[in-house]
This record gives C-alpha cells, sequence and structure tokens, in this order.
C-alpha cells in the first residue's frame, strides 16, 4: 500500500496491527456484509485509488490494511491532497474515493456534475477540531466563537493576549494552522468566521500538524488548532481550550465529539466512493470492509467513532449500496 511518509500513518499502522492482534474477530466481520466484503480467496485484484483529506488518510490507511491482509491481490494507494485537492482529483475522475473532512461542496458538486462523476456520501467517523495552547499557558482556559474570530477573521490585527481578553497577560500571540488545501482549514473558517477560507494570513500554515505542534509548544503566545486526535497524542506539551459556543464552555473530548454538545467545532469524517468505481468488485469489497469495520477502524486510528444513530444510517447506507451496485 502507498502512503506518504509520516509519523502520524505510520502510528496509524501500529495501532491497526495491535487491535487485530487483540481481537481477530473484528477482521472476520467484514466478510458478513457481503461475498466479497472481507474474505480471502475470492481472487480479487485491481487497484483502488484513494486521495484527500490528510485527516481522514488515517482511517483509510487502516481500512486498506486490514482489507489487504484477507485480498492481498488488491493494490491500495492512499494519497493526502488535502480535501479540497482530493476532490479535484476525483471530479477529474484520477481516483475512486476522496477522503474529506467536510461535506462536498456546491461548486464541487458541479464539477463532479460537469465531468460525469456520480458518487455517494459515507459517515465514517467523527473528528472534532481541538484549539491548542502552550503549556506553558497558564492564563487561558476557555474562548468563545467571537474571541475566536476576533483573532482569526481576515484582516485581523489582534497580536497580543491582553487584546483577546483584558484580563490576559502581556503576551504575544503567535498564531500556526494548517494551510489552505486543507479540510480543517475549511471546517475552522466555515465555523468560526462563516465562511470557507476566511481567514487572515499571517500566521505560520502547514499541512503537517506535527509542525503546528511543534510551534505552539515552543512558545508561551502560541496557538493553533487541529484535529482533536492530534491534542490527544501531544498532550504532554499543549493545554486544550474549552470553547463556549453559546451555552457555556465545553472541553473536547470523545464523548463531547460524539453527542454534539461541542460545538462549532466537532464535523463529521467521510468517503466519497464514485457510482463507476463501486461497480468494481475490488472497491465495492473494500467499502463494504470499511464500512463494517469502521468503528473499530475509527478507534483504531485515534478517531471518535458514530454516534448509535449514526452507526444505523451508515448500515441504511450500506444495505442500499449493495442492492444498486452489483459488480
Amino acid at each position: 500500500m502507498d502512503t506518504p511518509r509520516s509519523p502520524r500513518r505510520a502510528a496509524a499502522r501500529a495501532l491497526l496491527a495491535a487491535a487485530l492482534l487483540a481481537a481477530p474477530v473484528v477482521a472476520a466481520a467484514g466478510a458478513c456484509g457481503g461475498a466479497d466484503a472481507g474474505s480471502g480467496g475470492d481472487g480479487l485484484s485491481g487497484t483502488v485509488r484513494v486521495d484527500g483529506s490528510s485527516t481522514v488518510a488515517p482511517l483509510s490507511t487502516a481500512a486498506a490494511q486490514l482489507f489487504q491482509q484477507r485480498n492481498p491481490g488488491v493494490r491500495i494507494t492512499v494519497g493526502t491532497s488535502g480535501t479540497g485537492g482530493g476532490f479535484e482529483k476525483f471530479c477529474n475522475g484520477e481516483t475512486d474515493i476522496a477522503d474529506a473532512s467536510r461535506r462536498i461542496t456546491a461548486e464541487e458538486r458541479a464539477h463532479c456534475a460537469e465531468k460525469g462523476v456520480a458518487y455517494e456520501e459515507l459517515r465514517i467517523a467523527n473528528d472534532g477540531l481541538s484549539v491548542v495552547v502552550s503549556g506553558e499557558n497558564d492564563f487561558a482556559d476557555c474562548l468563545t466563537v467571537g474571541q475566536l474570530h476576533r483573532i482569526w477573521e481576515p484582516g485581523s490585527r489582534i497580536g497580543n493576549w491582553n487584546q483577546v481578553d483584558a484580563a490576559f497577560p502581556d503576551v504575544e500571540l503567535e498564531l500556526f494552522g494548517p494551510g489552505t488545501d486543507s479540510g480543517t482549514f475549511d471546517y475552522f473558517t466555515h465555523a468560526v468566521n462563516g465562511g470557507e477560507g476566511r481567514s487572515r494570513t499571517d500566521y505560520s500554515p502547514s499541512e503537517d500538524d506535527n509542525v503546528t505542534v511543534q510551534g505552539v509548544s515552543g512558545s508561551k503566545g502560541g496557538m493553533g488548532y487541529f484535529g482533536l486526535s492530534y491534542y490527544e497524542e501531544n498532550k504532554d506539551k499543549l493545554k486544550v481550550l474549552k470553547i463556549d459556543g453559546g451555552n457555556g464552555c465545553v472541553e473536547p473530548t470523545r464523548t463531547t465529539v460524539q453527542n454534539g454538545t461541542y460545538q462549532p467545532l466537532s464535523r463529521p469524517l467521510l468517503i466519497y466512493p464514485s457510482a463507476a468505481a463501486l461497480d468494481r468488485r475490488e472497491v465495492e469489497a473494500f467499502v463494504e470492509a470499511y464500512v463494517d469495520n469502521s468503528a473499530d477502524i475509527a478507534r483504531a486510528a485515534q478517531f471518535v467513532p458514530l454516534s448509535p444513530g449514526q452507526e444505523a444510517e451508515l448500515r441504511r447506507d450500506l444495505t442500499r449500496l449493495r442492492e444498486e451496485h452489483t459488480p
């Protein structure tokens, strides 16, 4: 399987291996939903091309590794062009599945329609965006969405923590975050600033969240944002802020993300297989295995599994896909 070199990807692979060794029955569950869903010996072959969100990539990497153990004749590539870049490739017919950390936009839907690419939308996990500061920050515990907006809005001139709140000390505010092609960037700017891409530009961007970790942890006045799992991996270096979305300060945790109380920075993690790709046996079988094991894959890749209601909806979607696509 081809994946970019990244500590996060390596961690996801290691976590999945441990999960498989601890619970081999889970791996077999993929075969329960359909003839090709995860059973070996079917002679499946071919290549499944996945690209898109760097946040969703560990999930797809885990799903691919699980599937390939039982279907070694199938090659699965997982790229990380970002959600926007992934949809660009997907709508151009270059990939079979788009990974996305936000829903497809109207413009992207139009692009796919123009290219004749039909698709399915499947929510496979949840994630929350965590706003983090340095572990040395002993004054900020909770920010309102309004304060985040004033910090991150286009043209913002806030450069000191005492401009955020008069009770905060005179400490320079240093900002770090994802690049503009990231679904994390799109989601944060939409939730905080009212539109995707609406953000001040004088911050340190990177598509590698580990760079953001290093930047924030190395500056007493640092602030950044990324997926909750990245904070959980680095909580010894960072402090997570509670967010007041209008109903009081709520800390991002797996529970508050899953039950929807952490707003507005909870988000769906999705895959978009194309209808044409689903008519190929290897793609249909991979998607079935992905869905059948989504909860365990989410845990292995350090994300938040679906709620019972979301899981039921995903199962209904899978049943419909099995009826509509019979390679």
